[in-house]
């Protein structure tokens, strides 16, 4: 009762916001996976010419969102009644105070039927960007429809939407109720692409970002490693067209696109070899993205080290067997994973591309593994999900200097304390 309480006060005063506030944009952020990227790279191609406003976490949610929107810090204890009501303190004098943004982009996200809907109750965004449609909370969600209507909502509550064209399969355009849609990616299909011309792991992506209200294409440089990366920083010029902004605030703002941290990051290993950190989460379109860019990179060594992929429920057994399918043992030396799901049926279905496999409980055994088997000059490729798994324990073990550690995801106090528990609980 008193959540329901605080959601619907939280709701009201966005609601005041913008009514007080109609020149300041929203874009908000949703889809299966990436959002997170997507939302850093626009807050940086927008910049070049607009004062934006974000949360830097995953406040995504019915109670931390409103929040993020209004740039008010969520309490430490939501339980307490004095936090809250200073909290709509300060969110009543937000609406108060003249604005000191142009620009707000919001992340939501949803683990139930209903709840990016929901957001349209209260929210009425100048732009949707939608990043994927694939496999998520699947215990509750159950089938692939499920999840298409509930991220391709928050397209049809928005004043205009951008798809991900390559990561949207084509048929849940049947969920789609407004006109005001158009695409991005990589391919040339989509209405905003890149052709990418140049790549190196040293200067990224070279290139021309291609946008259907210029005549011309601008070219562009962005510093990421992957196909799939480059769709983050595509969706981000799309917006700061849609906007107004000019193809050279465009060029330079895509020039600044960097990864995210966990998120395809590239670190300095040991022994001169390349970490590819990807151990924010895990499922499995990105799992597949991760190693398709693994395999175009040009080494001595490739080493996979993935995680098991939680949430996927009914599916989990399917699609832990495909990643394994996927695996092969032309370009990999090594497979190694970690966690049960993984164990279970990654394993084995790489073992029978004829992949080198290793299993483990732990990421701490993996990353000593992984330590002891690598060569210098090879690339190795941490994929995994957060619960019960944190490779980035692992990724601590290969680094080249414990300077990096602070680039790695759930670093916080309360975030060690919590897989020192876990990892104990192994032994």
């Amino acid at each position: 009762m008193f959540k329901s309480f605080v959601q619907k006060k939280l709701e009201g005063f966005v609601r005041q916001y913008f009514r007080k506030h109609p020149e300041v944009k929203l874009v908000v952020v949703a889809g299966s996976v990436g959002k997170t990227s997507t939302k850093g790279a626009i807050a940086t191609v927008l910049a070049e010419r607009f004062r934006v406003r974000l949360h830097e976490g995953n406040h995504n949610s019915e109670l931390s969102a409103p929040l993020a929107i209004l740039g008010v810090e969520y309490p430490d204890n939501i339980k307490s009644v004095g936090q809250w009501l200073k909290v709509f303190r300060a969110a009543k004098e937000r609406i108060a105070e003249p604005t000191d943004v142009d620009v707000i982009i919001q992340e939501i996200g949803t683990e139930h039927v209903g709840e990016i809907p929901h957001f349209g109750t209260y929210l009425l965004p100048d732009i949707a960007v939608i990043t994927a449609i694939s496999p998520e909370h699947m215990a509750y969600f159950q089938v692939m429809d499920a999840v298409a209507q509930e991220e391709l909502a928050a397209a049809n509550f928005s004043k205009t939407a951008l798809i991900n064209r390559d990561d949207i399969e084509g048929e849940y355009a049947k969920y789609l109720t407004n006109p005001q849609v158009n695409t991005y990616g990589t391919s040339g299909n989509a209405e905003y692409h890149f052709v990418d011309s140049d790549f190196s792991i040293e200067t990224g992506h070279k290139g021309n970002f291609v946008a259907p209200e210029w005549d011309v294409p601008v070219e562009a440089t962005i510093k990421v490693l992957g196909e799939h990366n480059l769709r983050p920083a595509i969706a981000a010029g799309a917006v700061g067209v849609k906007l107004g902004m000019t193809a050279a605030e465009v060029a330079a703002g895509l020039g600044k696109v960097h990864s995210v941290s966990g998120r395809m990051n590239v670190l300095r290993g040991a022994e001169n070899t390349m970490i590819i950190d990807d151990s924010y989460n895990s499922n499995p379109l990105s799992a597949i993205s991760a190693l398709k860019s693994l395999y175009s990179l040009s080494v001595p060594q490739r080493i996979a080290v993935l995680g098991s992929m939680n949430d996927l429920g009914p599916i989990s057994q399917a699609e832990h067997m495909a990643l394994g399918t996927f695996c092969d043992p032309a370009q990999l030396a090594w497979v190694v994973t970690v966690g049960e799901e993984a164990e279970k049926y990654v394993a084995p279905a790489a073992k029978a591309r004829g992949c080198q496999v290793k299993s483990f409980r732990s990421a701490l055994e993996a990353g000593a593994f992984v330590n002891g088997i690598k060569e210098s000059g090879a690339a190795i490729l941490f994929k995994g999900s957060q619960g019960d798994i944190y490779l980035e324990e692992a990724i601590k073990i290969v680094l080249h200097s414990t300077d990096e550690e602070s680039q790695l995801v759930r670093q916080s106090a309360a975030w060690l304390q919590r897989k020192a528990a876990f990892f104990s609980s192994l032994q």
